[in-house]
């Protein structure tokens, strides 16, 4: 009796078929896969408490933001150029002006100047530290300037009243109280911002473009403004607006050096008030709870939020627009 060649195969499969594939097997201690469950568990509740806190911000401005346009007109509040609401906190309703514009007013005119302070300086310092700069100079340069960003706000409001302001009044004829001199000083607070977030973006642009540039005869300036800045410009609008948004939710430098007069005027040399400016003032406690002031603070804060909200927003879109990826 004779017999046939002999295949590999497993039981129940006929000759010449091939064998089935097996399911991989996780071979992961039980451990580590537990340990990966329990961080994404975390990562994922760190998401969503942002959204809480979100939702919850939301939440404690509605109410008293319901009672306030209750008793004001929304266009008044949103057109008028006369706001009294810091004084007589305990004056009714019919008592005040509530137009909100010289907050407004004042707000916009110390983040330009901020901005015209800090844009220049913060990209200039982004594009040495990373297209000049030796490493060792950029590891001793970039933490100094860093540090500049740790130093507590009212210090800097101190530092403009006090040194900035006189060397205004000598030069300009500045008022004692002004959005001159807070502007300039929280140009330079926000500056370690736009430089240290720019730089980063700058030292990602791969090192090939750079080479590609000179090789074509262009010089290391004129590389960093029409290959690197271009290519890095999603990293710099992303800095810029970051930076936008903490000139505008700054507190204690404007609160110290712009004085509490709201006026409705675009004129640095003399004082306003802003939004944070006019948040902090009441807040001290001074306007009781349940009386038209206490409300007008949920009001501006609601303003100040949705403004924030739209920067935040119009800067996913330009970074979105801009981004690149190599």
């Amino acid at each position: 009796m004779s017999f046939g060649p002999i295949t590999a195969g497993s039981p129940g499969t006929a000759p010449g078929s091939p064998a089935p594939t097996e399911s991989p097997v996780d071979l992961r201690p039980q451990s580590r896969r537990l340990g990966e469950r329990i961080i994404q568990m975390v990562l994922a509740g760190s998401a969503l408490l942002s959204v809480a806190i979100t939702v919850a911000i939301v939440a404690a401005l509605m109410f008293p933001l319901i009672t306030f346009f209750q008793n004001v007109s929304i266009v008044e509040f949103l057109t008028g150029t006369e706001w009294t609401a810091g004084f007589g906190s305990k004056s009714s309703w019919t008592d005040k002006e509530w137009g909100v514009l010289p907050l407004v007013a004042g707000t916009l005119t110390t983040t330009v100047i901020a901005l015209l302070v800090a844009v220049p300086l913060g990209l200039g310092a982004a594009a040495y530290l990373s297209e000049y700069a030796s490493d060792r100079v950029r590891r001793i340069v970039k933490p100094i300037l860093e540090i500049l960003a740790g130093v507590p706000t009212v210090v800097y409001g101190v530092f403009a009243l006090t040194m900035v302001t006189p060397i205004l009044q000598t030069l300009l004829g500045a008022q004692i109280f002004n959005n001159l001199a807070p502007g300039i000083v929280m140009g330079f607070m926000i500056v370690p911002t736009i430089a240290s977030l720019s730089e980063d973006s700058m030292s990602a642009v791969p090192r090939a473009m750079r080479e590609g540039s000179s090789a074509l005869g262009a010089n290391r300036m004129q590389t960093t403004v029409r290959v690197v800045f271009p290519a890095a410009l999603s990293g710099i609008v992303a800095a810029i607006v970051l930076g936008i948004s903490r000139a505008v939710g700054e507190t204690m430098i404007v609160a110290i050096a712009a004085g509490s007069q709201p006026q409705f005027t675009f004129n640095p040399l003399v004082g306003a008030q802003t939004m944070t400016g006019f948040i902090a003032q009441v807040a001290t406690g001074d306007a009781p709870q349940g009386s038209p002031v206490y409300y007008s603070l949920f009001a501006v804060g609601a303003l100040l939020f949705v403004i924030t909200l739209v920067i935040n927003m119009v800067s996913i879109s330009m970074v979105r627009k801009f981004r690149q990826a190599y």
